[in-house]
């Protein structure tokens, strides 16, 4: 019998709480470990810090999401590509086995033309696997705090209109070249893609699934899985009876929640979830 598949909790899923509250929360629940995002959280930046929290709940990280959103432009420094080298070395410092990196947005050109080798030279140099993720088009109007630069895209003929992906060559990984990819399952609610037939066309480089659900609607939803109409319960028992050798991360917004109770329910309802339709 081949050993269970790990299921992380997204340090993302306890926002707007701390990073170590996500530690918290998966120690007491039984999750298997978290994935650290980095962004604006000051102690989500510090790596030493994060080390502490892991030996001091006894919680491992699993995997570390590179500071590519929107609101992370200026975490590690403007530079996309120094970035993506940090977060690799990061992975390594935590015995992470997974960096999770979007698609590069089409204006950061010099990020674009090198991402593809950059991808493929860090998993040369590195045990760490460099997941890309499949994101969604962006309406021109949902752009928080990037207005600026979507007009001066537009202005230069090349920028993104409604509905129209951001990122080169596309919102769909599988429109690079990429040794490996994380499947994310609120995303493809919002871009209105098959989930099933993507984690197929990614076959043996599916390392990495962000397991949420969403309705379709124009926003990023992350909802607990089994709450929206996305393939949750197929995609987890494909990864169950397939070769899948990763990890499994609830990423969920829990920022609805009214009270700690309510946001450990959250929580714990999707660590059931996931237990439940991976069980090998």
């Amino acid at each position: 019998m081949r050993p269970a598949i790990k299921v992380g909790l997204s340090t993302a899923s306890v926002y707007p709480m701390k990073t170590e509250a996500a530690f918290e929360y998966a120690a007491k629940l039984g999750y298997d470990g978290v994935e650290l995002m980095v962004w604006g959280e000051s102690v989500s930046q510090d790596i030493g810090a994060v080390a502490k929290l892991s030996k001091r709940y006894r919680v491992p990280v699993l995997s570390v999401h590179a500071p590519c959103l929107l609101i992370s432009q200026r975490v590690w420094g403007a530079n996309p590509i120094a970035k993506l080298d940090r977060s690799v070395r990061a992975a390594e410092k935590l015995g992470a086995q997974t960096v999770v990196v979007h698609p590069p947005f089409r204006w950061q050109r010099r990020y674009v033309d090198g991402f593809t080798e950059q991808v493929a030279q860090l998993e040369e140099s590195s045990d760490v696997l460099v997941a890309v993720e499949n994101m969604f088009p962006f309406r021109a109007d949902r752009f928080f705090g990037a207005g600026q630069t979507m007009e001066r895209m537009r202005r230069r003929g090349g920028g993104p209109g409604p509905g129209i992906s951001a990122f080169a060559p596309s919102y769909d990984p599988l429109d690079g070249n990429h040794a490996h990819y994380t499947l994310d399952l609120s995303h493809t609610a919002t871009a209105g893609t098959d989930a099933v037939d993507m984690a197929e066309r990614m076959g043996s480089g599916l390392v990495h699934l962000h397991l949420c659900d969403g309705t379709g609607l124009p926003a990023d939803e992350h909802l607990t899985p089994g709450r929206g109409t996305q393939p949750v319960v197929e995609v987890c028992e494909m990864l169950a009876t397939g070769d899948f050798a990763g990890h499994v991360v609830l990423e969920v917004s829990t920022s609805s929640a009214r009270s700690v109770h309510e946001r450990e329910a959250m929580l714990a309802e999707s660590l059931q979830f996931a237990r439940t339709h991976l069980l090998r």
